[in-house]
């Protein structure tokens, strides 16, 4: 069944004994768009699901600093380096959308996830002596003494896109590894994000049921070692079907007490993702619904003791974060 949401009296969005949504704050930049209908939900469930209220984003970043035009910062990422300062990757281009130039990563470092950011050199440059036609939407983890970031190199063909591999030692230097591509996998296939479940790590990546199209989903692959993928599966299937972006977008799995829950950017409009929980890394299902909230490219933090939430997006003037609150406790 659907968790219900119910709003307590400290103006928090509650999907009940589950996941504990976004602090209310109408002082705070709303990104825009806030206002969702999540593709096959029904209107009664949305009545049970979404009340009134409004999610409280604070902006703390934006990429146009130091440019003579807009830019936009899009699907991105967080990593915590040894240090203690923190990285941001992520999609970038000068306004307007044009995501097949999108040709580098935007790179910005803080000693705070809610900053203030300062921007870097950009990092990551798309090689076309790799089968790189973009760089789309980084994920970076830590693991035996340095970091991997995974990421989407597009090609030639929608039906056969590649999703890359690279490490550094100081997440300012990359270097592609040479078992390159990881993923291969249409329609474009994209938007990877790595998790530790159990003894393995598992690759979260959207596409279509099969490279030609269909259903949107989420897929995953599992490796040993970061290195070798195998175990292709749908972990998720959207109603609607399709070939280029839609409701399976951004995928983003977080593991807490026993509970697995996948954040999604539903597209349905542009700024609104949704949370669907589980007792199983590997599937998850529309009916489990734990909410919907206004954001677009949403990544989980865990900093510390606190979590949040981010947006982002084409005319969006950047990053946004909000607190995100478990009902747990834990």
């Amino acid at each position: 069944m659907m968790t219900k949401a119910i709003l307590n009296r400290r103006g928090f969005i509650h999907g009940a004994a589950t996941i504990g949504a976004l602090a209310a704050s109408p002082a705070m930049a709303q990104p825009k768009g806030t206002e969702t209908k999540t593709p096959g939900l029904t209107t009664d469930m949305l009545k049970q699901q979404r009340p009134p209220f409004r999610v409280g984003f604070q902006h703390v970043f934006d990429p146009s600093v130091g440019e003579k035009e807009a830019w936009y910062l899009n699907d991105h990422c967080f990593i915590q380096a040894s240090d203690g300062t923190w990285h941001l990757f992520g999609i970038t281009h000068q306004e307007p959308a044009n995501p097949d130039h999108e040709s580098f990563f935007l790179h910005a470092t803080a000693k705070d996830v809610k900053g203030p950011w300062t921007k870097q050199a950009p990092v990551m440059h798309a090689d076309a002596k790799f089968g790189e036609s973009v760089v789309w939407a980084p994920h970076v983890v830590a693991h035996d003494g340095k970091y991997w970031m995974f990421y989407c190199a597009g090609g030639k063909q929608h039906e056969q896109f590649h999703i890359h591999m690279a490490t550094s030692s100081d997440l300012v230097n990359w270097t592609r590894h040479p078992a390159n591509p990881m993923v291969v996998d249409g329609y474009d296939a994209r938007d990877p994000m790595v998790a530790r479940v159990g003894d393995q790590w598992v690759l979260y990546y959207c596409a279509t049921e099969t490279p030609q199209g269909g259903h949107h989903v989420v897929k995953a692959m599992t490796s040993p070692d970061l290195i070798h993928w195998g175990n292709r599966r749908i972990i998720f299937r959207s109603p609607e079907t399709g070939t280029f972006g839609g409701p399976t977008e951004s995928p983003f799995m977080v593991a807490r007490n026993g509970k697995y829950y996948l954040f999604v950017c539903t597209n349905a409009p542009y700024n609104t993702s949704a949370a669907y929980m589980s007792d199983d890394p590997f599937h998850f299902d529309i009916a489990n619904t734990a909410m919907t909230f206004p954001a677009h490219g949403a990544e989980v933090v865990h900093a510390g003791e606190r979590w949040y939430v981010s947006s982002c997006g084409w005319e969006q003037g950047g990053l946004y974060l909000a607190d995100l609150n478990w009902d747990d406790k834990a």
